[in-house]
């Protein structure tokens, strides 16, 4: 995995603009540790920097290769999953390789195949590719959107970086922030609209889409979709497909040239990447699996089943590590360390973001990275087998706006009513949410209740999936540690969106097809386990810190959150205590010391990033 940065311009020489460019790339330092690169032309510029995992070598970037007159240079922050195939697919037609490495693989693929290259790749990426003939710039992101893309054109030039933070080291890139980018923080965050920047000078690349700049402009098109198709295989068959398709994913992203473990919650998913994992690395002789797991001080001193966080992790987590003799680390967090990194996620993410769960994952990440540089995840599971609460609650299906953020009133009710009025927060909202629905596929045969469930489904793949993704890449990546995601395989997730509810809830059971498909690989009871989210400190003491610091805020005459806040409101959620109803504001467990961590965020993000309120 790597940070990359570029710069496009036909109007000046950038040959003289090499100070510029490694500012761009300096902030994303920690997505690349291992090496830095540069690569300069008269009106195209890339900057690189790079965290190795496959040919140490032979994968330096920017990389140039000639195939005629015309020479291509690429940046590239991913992983080809299928990269072995495409050589030899490419070896065929007569291309020649230098190195071992996936991205020259990916370059020639482009050299091959133009814009349809991205219709080949199985992967995570985010890429951008310069051709020196036609004087044109090709940008893709994977289907998904695991790896992260943003862009801005201003002033003639055309800017990219795989963070925001990249692009706001330039100095044309302005810190202002119009009412829809704070809706999109304050209103809609920590999800995004796909595309929208926050930043009124930066857009996002949307997943599945690519673009084309050159001296006629820029234009995006999309060449992945979720789609509409009968599913026409019984439920053993639909069972086996689902089991082959997850080994073949697994198997795949376990490929590298360095340390590879897996994140082990001991819900059904991380078990299942798990237990693949465990028997590939056993079948292939490379020995026992790591596995890392997370748990938090005196939990089971303060745990109480809230409907959502169902049941404590460590058990469970020891039961599939001794079934699969994984090498087992456990990491324990205290609120401590929640505290002391609440501001360094922000700075990871460049928005406020999910709390203790973004702190926990990055200084759990910094714990993997000191053995490991590569892990996989259980993320998308839900989003696409239908596990959330509400894919489930009468009240989410009905409701006529996002499922994991029904009590939008509730959460707007601590800002002040000017600032409310100016963003147009419930309008906007609103408008995000029939915009979003105006995209869902749809089959003529559908009863009214299988288009809603299809329409949380879609929804959840794409409107709340990328908040998990963009979290994750963040948050590990920040500590140099790259982290794959096989549930986010395109081929698993264009064959499940098709399956039918019922047998997606096969025998009446949550993500029932997905248990079928794991028989044999875990015990019967893991398999049946009820979900459990990403866990979030129930101790009282998170809600003392972080209540303690809202306060200093709302003390603090030069805080530049409390023009925008209702201070009588918030006062009132300190007084209630960390025994007062914790009904989430958004996904499943973002409370009332989640809702203080995502103000005091935002006050950071206003004060050290400079934000200009537009």
């Amino acid at each position: 995995m790597c940070g990359i940065a570029g710069w496009i311009d036909f109007q000046r020489n950038l040959v003289y603009e090499q100070r510029q460019l490694e500012a761009m790339a300096q902030p994303m330092t920690c997505r690349g540790p291992d090496g830095s690169g540069t690569w300069v032309s008269p009106h195209a510029a890339f900057a690189h920097r790079r965290l190795v995992v496959i040919d140490p070598e032979g994968g330096m970037q920017p990389m140039s290769r000639r195939y005629g007159a015309t020479v291509y240079t690429v940046v590239y922050n991913g992983e080809l999953y299928n990269f072995q195939e495409l050589r030899e697919e490419l070896k065929e037609l007569g291309y020649q390789f230098q190195s071992r490495s996936d991205t020259e693989v990916l370059l020639t693929a482009y050299m091959a195949w133009g814009e349809q290259s991205v219709d080949r790749l199985n992967g995570i990426f985010a890429f951008a590719i310069w051709n020196s003939r036609s004087e044109s710039l090709f940008v893709a992101r994977d289907r998904l959107g695991v790896k992260p893309l943003f862009y801005a054109e201003k002033n003639g030039s055309f800017l990219f970086a795989s963070e925001i933070k990249g692009l706001l080291a330039h100095n044309s890139v302005s810190r202002r922030v119009a009412a829809d980018g704070l809706a999109e923080v304050f209103a809609l965050g920590p999800s995004r609209t796909p595309g929208h920047g926050v930043f009124h000078d930066i857009q996002e690349l949307r997943a599945g889409h690519y673009l084309i700049h050159d001296r006629h402009g820029t234009s995006v098109k999309p060449y992945w979709q979720l789609k509409a198709a009968p599913h026409e295989d019984d439920a053993d068959t639909t069972a086996l497909n689902i089991r082959s398709l997850l080994q073949d994913a697994v198997e795949r992203q376990l490929v590298a040239d360095v340390p590879v473990v897996t994140l082990l919650s001991g819900g059904l998913d991380s078990s299942v990447v798990t237990a693949i994992a465990a028997n590939a690395f056993q079948r292939t002789g490379r020995g026992r699996l790591k596995t890392f797991s997370i748990d938090f001080k005196d939990m089971a001193r303060y745990f109480q089943d809230n409907g959502f966080q169902t049941n404590m992790d460590a058990p469970w987590v020891d039961r599939v590590s001794q079934h699969l003799d994984t090498d087992h680390v456990r990491v324990e967090l205290d609120t401590p360390d929640l505290d002391a990194y609440l501001l360094p996620a922000l700075r990871a993410r460049d928005l406020p973001g999910h709390a203790d769960v973004d702190t926990s994952l990055l200084v759990f990440a910094g714990h993997i990275k000191r053995e490991a540089t590569v892990g996989l995840s259980g993320e998308a599971a839900d989003e696409i087998f239908g596990g959330y609460p509400w894919f489930h609650r009468p009240d989410a299906l009905k409701a006529a706006t996002f499922p994991w953020s029904l009590r939008l009133a509730d959460r707007l009710s601590v800002l002040n009513e000017d600032f409310v009025h100016h963003m147009d927060a419930f309008r906007y909202v609103d408008a995000r949410y029939h915009e979003a629905l105006e995209e869902v596929p749809q089959l003529d045969t559908e009863t009214p209740e299988e288009r809603r469930i299809r329409e949380i489904s879609y929804l959840s793949i794409t409107r709340f999936l990328p908040t998990l993704l963009d979290r994750k890449d963040r948050m590990t990546m920040a500590q140099s540690l790259e982290v794959r995601v096989p549930f986010c395989d395109h081929r698993l997730v264009d064959y499940v969106f098709n399956i039918p509810w019922e047998m997606k809830n096969l025998q009446g059971v949550a993500k029932g097809i997905l248990r079928r498909a794991a028989q044999g690989w875990l015990p019967e009871a893991v398999l049946m386990r009820r979900k459990s989210p990403y866990p979030s400190t129930p101790n009282p003491s998170y809600f003392s810190a972080m209540a303690d610091r809202m306060t200093e805020i709302l003390h603090d005459p030069g805080a530049p959150l409390r023009p925008l806040i209702n201070e009588t409101r918030i006062a009132e959620v300190v007084q209630s205590g960390p025994q007062a109803q914790q009904i989430p504001w958004f996904g499943q467990l973002m409370g009332n010391a989640q809702l203080f961590a995502f103000l005091i965020q935002a006050n950071a993000w206003l004060s050290e990033y400079r934000i200009e309120l537009g």
